[in-house]
């Protein structure tokens, strides 16, 4: 196999600026990272380019795979154990999961988004910040079978891990999937478990897990009390407005998701009034762009939520769903989906379908779940997010 960086290291630049790249140095992942605009070989760095000089890629210097093989002109890797004869390279994928993320900063500041590497399992200092929030999601209370069968304990190392940041968040949000089969009894033990966490507020959006039964009464009796319709709702903390869609109701073929007509024009009243300066953070529980439409991956109905927010100069849309880390930036609109804190999905398209891997050694599982981290800075329309897996260094 040919290698364009160390054999167990992921070398990259990741920036956007006025519609094109910007490459500079690149920085190095010791166990993984989130999906990358990875630049093609022998590009001098301090330019800018279009962006046919770049590609989305999902994967390693070890298996590194893109959802379009045609633009990959330099990159040739190859799969090479490929044991169970379905197109994985498990031994790659588990020595550097650029799907899931291990510690990664990525900061917006006027336009630019930029990536440092953290050098442990907390936090960095980012500097004075008007407050931070966290981020959890696809915690499956109730889910029982490989490759974790107590999703309760690791949410709990989530939160444990929120706890020893130096300052608490303000908040966190869970973008949904509470629970695995919206029981009464897994909702009980979510709540128990977030009853520890150190911060004065916790906000929810529904995901398909959640609503099962009932079409969801069940869990707006609990986390939905004052939401609008299906249970979105808003609200702002900090000169930052906050926004929490449902689009797990009235899923379309093939598990796409929907916001419906009702909240969009919800949406667009709520963000009418407001200067196209405001920050603005989005939290749903499936993706609001389209990673991969043949496992429902995406939205149907998202481009018009999308066309009301790109007048705003810093959004940040927050997702869960697909239990990895992979990131977008269109304009002024920067996308990240989460990590689970109970089981990872395969990377999009390597699978017949998606679902948990189960094949995942115990050694490894807590290198492929985490959390995120928000810091929001006054001043300079800057939103930080900072993956952490649950593995100790």
């Amino acid at each position: 196999m040919r290698h364009h960086a160390l054999l167990e290291t992921c070398e990259f630049v990741l920036f956007f600026h006025g519609g094109s790249l910007r490459l500079s140095r690149p920085v190095t992942i010791q166990t993984g990272a989130a999906t990358i605009l990875f630049p093609r070989k022998n590009l001098p760095r301090s330019r800018e380019y279009s962006r046919n000089y770049a590609v989305y890629v999902f994967g390693t210097s070890e298996n590194r795979i893109s959802p379009n093989e045609k633009e990959i002109t330099t990159m040739n890797d190859q799969i090479i154990h490929d044991h169970h004869h379905d197109g994985i390279d498990r031994r790659g994928f588990l020595k550097c999961m650029a799907w899931v993320g291990t510690g990664v900063l990525y900061a917006m500041n006027g336009g630019i988004l930029r990536s440092e590497v953290l050098s442990g399992p907390g936090a960095p200092q980012l500097g004075k910040g008007s407050f931070s929030f966290a981020q959890i999601s696809d915690s499956h209370i109730g889910f029982t079978k490989d490759p974790n069968k107590d999703v309760t304990s690791t949410l709990r190392e989530a939160v444990e891990r929120l706890n020893a940041l130096p300052e608490p968040p303000d908040f966190i949000l869970h973008t949904g999937d509470l629970t695995h089969l919206s029981k009464p009894s897994e909702f009980d033990t979510l709540d128990q478990v977030l009853k520890s966490a150190r911060t004065s507020q916790i906000f929810f959006v529904p995901g398909e897990h959640d609503v099962l039964t009932d079409n969801g009464q069940a869990y707006r009796e609990r986390y939905g009390k004052g939401a609008k319709g299906g249970g979105w709702y808003s609200f702002d903390h900090k000169g930052v407005h906050f926004i929490g869609l449902v689009n797990v109701l009235n899923l379309k073929a093939g598990g796409l998701g929907l916001l419906g007509r009702e909240q969009l024009d919800w949406l667009r009243d709520d963000l009418s009034g407001r200067s196209s300066s405001t920050p603005i953070v989005v939290f749903a529980h499936i993706p609001l762009w389209t990673v991969y439409p043949d496992w429902g991956w995406g939205t149907d109905d998202s481009e018009q939520a999308l066309g009301y927010l790109k007048r705003f100069g810093s959004v940040t849309i927050l997702n869960g769903h697909i239990h990895q880390v992979v990131q977008k930036v269109e304009g002024t609109m920067a996308f990240h989906t989460a990590m689970s804190t109970a089981f990872p999905q395969p990377k999009p398209g390597s699978a017949p379908s998606p679902g948990p891997i189960k094949d995942v050694p115990a050694s490894k599982l807590r290198s492929l779940l985490g959390l995120a981290s928000v810091k929001y800075v006054e001043g300079n329309s800057a939103l930080a997010v900072i993956d952490s897996t649950l593995a100790t260094s």
